[in-house]
């Protein structure tokens, strides 16, 4: 069973930046593909970066530019580094997780950034 925990999480000001943390239990070999989602009070839960097993990167309009993701497969972690945020990326962020050769996907609990203008 994979659990995630994510962290780093909290209040910041527009324009502001904070780095996310998603750590994986067990080894980092299996893992496939590795994603940040978001979900704002009283809206859908909406995806917001992905890294992959070959380490390509994609994000979703709304932060590109301003977020980066990475990894260290070390540490079995993935980041979400957010630059310039604006009030509109106050939300609780999931990280998602596949691994190869399990049809599960795993999410962490979530953590939480707000908007402290």
């Amino acid at each position: 069973q994979v659990q995630l925990v994510e962290s780093g999480g909290g209040l910041v000001q527009a324009g502001g930046s904070l780095r996310l943390s998603c750590a994986a239990s067990g080894s980092a070999f299996s893992i496939n593909a590795t994603g940040w989602y978001r979900q704002a009070p009283g809206k859908q839960r909406e995806w917001v970066a992905t890294i992959t097993r070959g380490g390509r990167t994609n994000y979703a309009d709304s932060v590109k530019g301003r977020f980066g993701i990475s990894r260290d497969n070390a540490k079995s972690t993935v980041y979400l580094q957010m630059n310039s945020l604006k009030p509109e990326d106050t939300a609780v962020y999931y990280c998602n997780q596949n691994r190869l050769g399990d049809l599960r996907d795993y999410w962490g609990q979530g953590t939480q950034v707000t908007d402290s203008s």
